[in-house]
């Protein structure tokens, strides 16, 4: 599996930007794709270690779990898909590095494994339509609550 990578500023410090990526029951109301949310299981710290989503992607509904690693928090969040009906894996993770100016870089990197074949140019293309929005609606969500 290839890893697909992207990053953006974000007006905002690297805590403000990692409590708004952590809180998960929240991304039906910014992330368009994202229809339903359930935390399964959380971590000793009462943060979502194992979550269920169901979402929009590549052109239908799509089920999957999440198992979320916070071992190198606050900089990083990454995760790795536990079960998934159209992806066979899934894992991923956002990295938030301060520009020392109030702005944060956010990395976004991304690997995709699909059940179905679906050919090389159309994964990366979709890849990189997700790594995109993500990106930019977790900009515009930070920003507008800072």
């Amino acid at each position: 599996m290839e890893r697909t990578s992207e990053h953006m500023v974000v007006a905002a410090s690297p805590e403000r930007c990692f409590a708004v990526v952590i809180d998960v029951e929240r991304y039906p109301e910014w992330v368009p794709d994202v229809k339903e949310v359930a935390v399964l299981e959380h971590d000793e710290s009462g943060r979502a270690r194992l979550v269920s989503f169901r979402a929009g992607a590549f052109g239908r509904s799509a089920h999957y779990v999440l198992a979320y690693d916070y071992s190198e928090a606050p900089v990083a969040l990454s995760w790795t898909q536990r079960d998934g009906d159209i992806t066979r894996s899934l894992e991923g993770s956002y990295r938030f590095l301060a520009d020392g100016d109030g702005t944060t870089e956010v990395t976004y990197e991304l690997s995709i494994d699909l059940r179905v074949p679906v050919p090389g140019f159309v994964r990366r293309r979709a890849e990189g339509n997700i790594l995109h929005a993500a990106l930019r609606d977790l900009k515009a969500r930070v920003e507008s609550a800072s």
